[in-house]
């Protein structure tokens, strides 16, 4: 799956990544990762301290696929307002979903703070601002019911935000405490901290296919090393790629576009160094990062065709400098690097896991959407859960077939 073209910033950040061995010998184990980016290194994090045998196999190397271009805003807020959510799935289920989604930020610092590679985590705010007059009656409602579950946030006027920042908008939400992360350096030292746990790590071992044997209740795996793996479960982690193994009807993929600036010199213009997003689809975002560096997105593209997505690029690249600069029109940028790439979402705005009656004994993490980072931590953990449990309630909440305006069934089984 070509799932991107470009030149990738964050690789860069960890030239001397660690390395890992290829499979050179059949094995067993409890569980399977298939996938060494963000989710895999994350169902890896859950799982290294339990007692169960875990092994990860990456067809290239860690975190080469959308890892790389992942920009790792850490927000709670997504594509899709909680308002409308409620809508589909019922105000218990949300209100489950939006806890779940928080505690998933923290448990993301609280690994950051565990492993020794240094992730570049930061608590940042979030400035989420109305696109148009149209979109501030929407805003405000999304703002009252986010106040009303004890979010921490303000409601900032037309007068608030330019006393604050040199552009205008009339109105927006000021989320306090969200974060931003590396999200190269955070796949590394995860897989770093497992595989000082005894977890197996192998790079250049892709999966060739699979059959389950049902009298030893196992799943056998072939790589193209030539080897087998006998395992209890899988957990599919390998991000977009997983829907080539398996279709999932929920799922969509449009193109997006990333610029990552030269080092800025003086950035006392960006109040706090905020997130920053707005209320349009497709929607602008920006960030900073460690060494003073702004990343701008955006200007999503509904073209699954890479050749198309990639002949946009150049253009693409112009156009967010431009929306840049018409927002902070004192911060000079320079592009030093820019990309293309897929990005997939859910047409019901809830990431998936999936769990198929063709894959028995298999779970297939599919973080899908705006907040993938947060999504993967969260959708990581309920599967760990279960796996060394037997049982995780939450979990229902995110299957493909979860149910819809069921939220009694939610608040009282947690």
């Amino acid at each position: 799956m070509n799932l991107q073209s470009g030149t990738y910033y964050w690789p860069t950040t960890f030239p001397d990544a660690p390395s890992y061995p290829a499979l050179e010998a059949d094995l067993s184990c409890d569980v399977l990762i298939i996938g060494g980016g963000s989710s895999g290194a994350q169902c890896a994090y859950y799982l290294s301290d339990t007692n169960l045998d875990v092994v990860v196999i990456e067809k290239s190397t860690i975190g080469c696929g959308s890892t790389s271009t992942n920009t790792a805003l850490l927000q709670y807020s997504g594509e899709k307002m909680f308002t409308d959510l409620i809508n589909t799935f019922g105000e218990g289920y949300i209100e489950r979903h939006l806890q779940l989604l928080k505690e998933s930020i923290n448990e993301i610092e609280v690994a950051s703070k565990k492993v020794i590679i240094n992730c570049e985590f930061n608590r940042r705010d979030t400035l989420y601002t109305a696109s148009c007059r149209d979109d501030v009656e929407s805003l405000k409602k999304e703002y009252d019911f986010l106040k009303q579950k004890n979010c921490e946030l303000t409601f900032l006027t037309k007068d608030d935000i330019e006393a604050k920042y040199p552009f205008s908008r009339d109105a927006a939400i000021y989320s306090y405490n969200d974060a931003e992360i590396n999200p190269f350096r955070y796949t590394h030292a995860l897989l770093e901290y497992a595989a000082s746990k005894g977890i197996r790590i192998f790079e250049h071992s892709e999966m060739n296919g699979h059959h389950y044997d049902k009298e030893q209740d196992k799943v056998i795996v072939s790589t193209k090393n030539g080897h087998s793996i006998k395992t209890r479960y899988i957990i599919y982690a390998a991000g977009y790629e997983g829907i080539e193994i398996q279709k999932e009807k929920k799922a969509s993929f449009v193109s997006t576009y990333t610029v990552t600036t030269q080092p800025v010199k003086d950035l006392s213009k960006w109040y706090n160094r905020t997130l920053i997003w707005e209320t349009a689809r497709p929607y602008l975002f920006m960030r900073t990062t460690r060494d003073n560096r702004i990343i701008i997105g955006g200007l999503d593209d509904n073209t699954s065709y890479p050749e198309d997505r990639d002949s946009k690029l150049i253009h693409k690249k112009k156009k967010l400098i431009e929306e840049f600069n018409k927002m902070f029109p004192t911060i000079q940028v320079q592009p030093a690097y820019y990309l293309a790439a897929f990005y997939g979402g859910t047409f019901d705005g809830i990431p998936i896991i999936g769990k198929y009656d063709a894959f028995p004994n298999s779970y297939f993490l599919f973080a899908f959407g705006d907040n993938g980072t947060v999504y993967s931590q969260l959708l990581s953990k309920l599967i760990a859960k279960e796996i060394v449990e037997g049982n995780c309630p939450d979990l229902a909440l995110y299957l493909q077939d979860r149910p819809l305006l069921n939220s009694e069934f939610f608040i009282s089984s947690n």
